[in-house]
């Protein structure tokens, strides 16, 4: 019985995760369209106001998911370290590829940043054209194959146990 609610705070707490990061992956989608940079700025404080949200429920379900590995003896099968494999190298490849160049647009939009995990006040904002361009360079597309593809796929590790 403690098993199942444990495994059940897992999945709610990958929930959680899902919901508050869909606020980024929606602005992302947004910035690619926007040109006022009033509403780009709107957007960008939109989406770092879901980071503590998201941080909390990824460090819920991650631990949620390793008391489940103890509670079920899952940690001499493959699936469960692939899927963390997978989790880690999603959360590397969202922070280089997304969080890289959303934090260089915050700054440059004059907005306070994030670089490596630690918060900065706002500097003076660059030209619209630079924050542009920074925008121009993010693919949330990809970052949508990578973070759903990923998720997917450890889904799969969890229900099918394949080895």
């Amino acid at each position: 019985m403690l098993y199942q609610l444990v495994v059940f705070l897992h999945v709610v707490g990958v929930f959680g995760y899902l919901l508050a990061h869909g606020v980024s992956a929606a602005v992302a989608f947004a910035l690619k369209r926007e040109r006022d940079l009033a509403r780009v700025r709107a957007l960008l404080d939109l989406s770092a106001a879901s980071y503590p949200a998201m941080f909390a429920m990824l460090y819920a379900f991650f631990l949620f998911g390793v008391i489940a590995g103890f509670q079920g003896a899952w940690w001499g099968s493959g699936w469960i370290w692939a899927s963390i494999v997978l989790l880690v190298a999603i959360v590397v490849l969202m922070t280089v590829l997304g969080g890289g160049l959303y934090g260089q647009a915050r700054k440059a939009a004059g907005l306070r940043y994030n670089l490596k995990g630690k918060w900065f006040p706002p500097e003076p904002a660059q030209s619209d054209a630079v924050v542009l361009a920074i925008l121009g360079q993010t693919n949330p597309v990809l970052l949508t194959v990578i973070g759903y593809g990923g998720f997917a796929l450890i889904a799969w590790l969890m229900v099918a146990k394949p080895f």
